[in-house]
């Protein structure tokens, strides 16, 4: 594996960094946006608030399968190394590719482009879009300079960011509520099934979005086959609880008619709850810890492109790291690409068309547990997934549920999204080739 010069020590991630990536990676964009998407289609609490269980089940199921692929399989590069050794070194390309691409690039836009529009609510003098870039391009300043750095900006600023949480779900749940029903009657349990809980489920999923995000550091966590596994659980588990609390706390303070088709709901819930002076301050404040999301995707996604830099000839160049072991030329090419979709897209717009190809690549994933279990039983499992073989058809049930209603109600977003992952082939196919497609001496 590529390895910066010996005589230059690589910073390792520990427990609290590699929980704190995971936790920033996943709370941010979607729990302070979705909801509003959410009710144009359910106006049921109970059914509102059981998507959110739901969708954290998803995770929880997630984690547990992706913590015994990391640690049977202990490198960096998530998806793209799981895919190439189960099924075939194309299949993770086409990982790398989305991930390049999309995974990351599109869902660090998301995070800049929302904390653009929370903080022109509190300062309408300000430009979103410009603050947006500006905040992309100063973090990943910061993550080029030094991992050390990055590490301890990310422990921080989630510290930060879960403290802010829970103050808002504690005088949430304090304040004065609305009056929406939580208590399910028959009509509730059969919105459950409905084609409008499905498509708004791939909103919540994206929200979780993040959960695997330690597994792309896997070369740089210190202790890989017995720390990755804890960082997915604990991670996932605290935000499932965190968002379940938070998304509570905006139905109840929050009138329906308010929160349809807003992307600044946590802006608006505030206002509610603390009145709008205050509210301003607590929407500022989320937009300043949005900056912890841009942040933990910046750091975790180039590592996919390096190892992808590593494997393959044609992209050597973008497997070199610094002196520092950093791998700056991924880290750029990464953001350069969010640039872009914040240029040239709208939020919803990218936020389905991401939520659509990261789901379907997990769910290769996750079925790849089943996979490597029949052509490798011998490999080395330090852990392995708790429930097996429930976990993961629990997993896979529901995100191929949401992916077939999705592709049915949202066909355009859906479309789009299989042809990034056919030019990825393409790519493949010319660039690449099936017979170059072997690891590679290291690199620099």
């Amino acid at each position: 594996m590529n390895q910066p010069p010996p005589s230059v020590p690589v910073y390792r991630i520990g427990l609290y960094t590699g929980i704190a990536i995971v936790v920033a990676n996943m709370v941010g964009t979607g729990v302070f946006t979705s909801l509003g998407f959410q009710v144009l289609s359910i106006e049921s609490g109970f059914a509102l608030l059981m998507l959110w269980l739901v969708g954290g089940l998803i995770a929880l199921c997630g984690a547990l399968c992706y913590g015994e692929l990391a640690a049977a399989l202990p490198r960096s590069g998530g998806e793209y190394h799981y895919l190439s050794r189960i099924y075939h070194p194309a299949v993770g390309f086409l990982s790398g590719w989305v991930s390049a691409t999309v995974g990351f690039a599109a869902p660090t836009a998301l995070a800049a482009m929302a904390l653009g529009r929370y903080a022109v609510s509190v300062w309408p003098g300000l430009h979103a879009g410009g603050l947006s870039l500006a905040v992309v391009v100063l973090i990943t300043a910061v993550h080029v300079r030094s991992a050390r750095a990055g590490s301890r900006f990310q422990v921080a600023a989630t510290a930060l960011k879960v403290g802010l949480l829970l103050l808002f779900i504690g005088a949430g749940l304090l304040a004065e509520p609305q009056p929406l029903r939580f208590v399910p009657t028959a009509v509730d349990w059969q919105q459950l099934l409905s084609p409008a809980f499905a498509v708004s489920l791939i909103y919540v999923s994206y929200a979780y979005s993040g959960w695997n995000a330690a597994v792309y550091l896997a070369g740089e966590v210190e202790q890989p086959q017995r720390s990755l596994p804890r960082m997915l659980l604990v991670g996932t588990a605290v935000v499932v609880a965190l968002y379940v609390l938070l998304n509570y706390v905006f139905l109840r303070t929050t009138p329906l008619g308010t929160l349809a088709g807003q992307l600044e709901v946590g802006y608006l819930s505030a206002n509610q709850i603390f009145g709008v002076g205050i509210g301003q301050l607590m929407g500022a404040v989320i937009a300043l810890l949005l900056v912890s999301t841009v942040s933990s995707m910046i750091f975790a996604g180039p590592r996919i492109t390096q190892t992808m830099g590593e494997d393959l000839p044609a992209l050597r160049w973008l497997g070199r790291r610094n002196r520092r072991g950093l791998p700056v030329r991924a880290t750029l090419l990464q953001s350069g690409l969010t640039v872009l979709f914040i240029i040239t897209a709208t939020f919803e717009q990218v936020l389905v068309y991401a939520g659509f190809v990261l789901n379907l690549f997990t769910f290769l994933t996750v079925l790849g547990l089943f996979v490597l279990r029949w052509r490798q039983p011998e490999l080395p499992r330090p852990y392995r997934t708790w429930g097996y073989p429930l976990t993961p058809l629990v997993f896979l049930a529901l995100s191929g549920w949401t992916l077939l209603f999705l592709l049915r109600d949202k066909f355009l977003e859906s479309v789009l999204g299989l042809a990034t992952v056919l030019l990825g082939l393409l790519v493949y196919g010319l660039v690449v080739g099936v017979g170059r497609l072997r690891p590679q001496p290291p690199v620099g």
